[in-house]
C-alpha cells in the first residue's frame, strides 16, 4: 500500500472479525527527534452506504460525487491528508513523533477504535479530523448516544374478513412514536425515531413491527432520562394495543468535554492561529473516534475538516478546504511539540 511504499511499517490489527469490516485498523509511525513527544492522527476508512458508485469531479476547486450518492469525504478527505503528511515526514523531519491510525467501522458505532489496542499508543494525546463544518471548529463535547430496537409483536389476521382478531403491531408502534418526545429536546439532548419495518401485505393485520430509535445528550444524566422515558413508551404502548415488545439498547459511546486550557485544544487553536483562523470551541450532537479513544484514556479532540453535506448527496469539499487543513495540521505537529 501506499504507506509501505514510502518505507513506513504497516501494521494491520485481527479486529476485522469483531468490528465486521473487510480488514483491521491500520498504524503506522513517523519518526520524530529523539525525546520528542508523540501525538495520534487518526482518520476512519469506511463511509456510509453507498446508493450508487463514486465518480470524483472536480469543478470550480469544488470535488462532487457526479452520481446520486455520496462523495465519501467522511472521511476520505482526512485520509488523504494524513497520506500527504506521510509524504512529507516519512523519512524524518516531523516536528513529533506521529502516530497515524486509520480505523475501520467508525460509521457503526466506532466499532474500530472501540476494539484497536489502546497500548500500541505511546501518544500524550490525539486528534480525529472527522466533523462536516468550516475549518476552526473544535468539538471540544460529544455526547453520550443510545441505540434502541423495539421489536413489536401482534397477532396476523385477515384485514378484510376477521380483523378483530388482530392485534396489529404497526399500530402499536405508531401508538409508541406518538408519545414519544422527539427533535431538539433542549441545547444539549435530542432523540429520534429513524427506521419502522412491518407488515407483510395490505390484506394483513400486521404481526410484527421494528421500531429504531437513539437519544444523544451531551449530559449522561439527559440522556439516561429521555431513554427511560423512550422505553416508558414503547412498554405502554405494547400494554394498551395487547401486543408484546422486546426491546434492546445498547449504548453506543460515552459523552466527553474538555477544557479550552488543555494541552491538546492549546495545541490545535495556536495552530489555527498560525493559519489565519480563529477557533470556535463547538459542541457536537455527532460521535467520532474521538469518544472511543476519551473512554480509552487518550485525550482526543475531533477537529473539523472542511466538508459539508456529509451522509448526503449534495456531499462536497473543496480543494482549498483539503490544502487548508493540511497546512494547519503540518502547524499541529510544531504547536504539540511546544504545548
Amino acid at each position: 500500500m501506499e504507506l509501505e511504499q514510502l518505507g513506513l511499517e504497516v501494521s494491520e490489527d485481527d479486529t476485522k472479525a469483531e468490528t465486521e469490516a473487510e480488514c483491521g485498523n491500520l498504524f503506522t509511525r513517523l519518526p520524530g527527534p529523539e525525546g520528542a513527544r508523540t501525538v495520534m492522527l487518526g482518520a476512519h476508512l469506511d463511509t456510509v452506504p453507498l446508493a450508487d458508485r463514486v465518480e470524483v469531479e472536480c469543478v470550480d476547486g469544488v470535488f462532487r460525487n457526479r452520481r446520486a450518492a455520496i462523495l465519501g469525504a467522511d472521511n476520505k478527505a482526512a485520509v488523504a491528508m494524513l497520506l500527504e503528511l506521510a509524504r512529507r515526514f516519512a523519512r524524518g523531519g516531523a516536528p513529533v513523533t506521529c502516530e497515524l491510525l486509520f480505523t475501520m467501522s467508525e460509521e457503526n458505532g466506532l466499532r474500530g477504535a472501540k476494539a484497536f489496542d489502546r497500548s500500541q499508543l505511546q501518544a500524550d494525546f490525539g486528534y480525529v479530523f472527522d466533523h462536516a463544518s468550516p475549518i476552526g471548529d473544535l468539538m471540544v463535547a460529544a455526547p453520550t448516544y443510545y441505540q434502541v430496537t423495539a421489536d413489536f409483536i401482534g397477532q396476523a389476521a385477515h384485514s378484510g374478513i376477521r380483523p378483530e382478531d388482530g392485534r396489529s403491531a404497526i399500530v402499536a408502534a405508531a401508538r409508541a412514536i406518538d408519545k414519544m418526545k422527539l427533535g431538539r429536546l433542549d441545547e444539549e439532548t435530542t432523540a429520534n425515531v429513524g427506521v419502522i419495518e412491518g407488515g407483510t401485505a395490505t390484506n394483513v393485520v400486521p404481526a410484527r413491527c421494528r421500531v429504531m430509535a437513539e437519544v444523544r445528550s451531551l449530559d449522561d444524566d439527559k440522556a439516561s432520562a429521555r431513554l427511560s422515558e423512550m422505553v416508558d413508551a414503547l412498554t405502554w404502548a405494547a400494554s394498551a394495543t395487547h401486543t408484546d415488545v422486546d426491546t434492546s439498547i445498547e449504548k453506543q459511546f460515552d459523552s466527553y468535554r474538555m477544557p479550552e486550557s488543555d494541552p491538546c485544544v492549546i495545541a490545535a487553536t495556536n495552530a489555527l492561529r498560525d493559519c489565519g483562523i480563529e477557533p470556535r470551541f463547538v459542541p457536537s450532537g455527532g460521535g467520532s473516534d474521538a469518544n472511543a479513544f476519551e473512554a480509552k484514556g487518550l485525550r482526543c479532540l475531533n477537529i473539523a475538516n472542511g466538508t459539508e453535506a456529509n451522509h448526503t448527496p449534495e456531499e462536497s469539499v473543496t480543494e482549498h478546504a483539503l490544502e487548508k487543513m493540511l497546512a494547519v495540521t503540518e502547524r499541529l505537529l510544531h504547536r504539540a511539540a511546544e504545548a
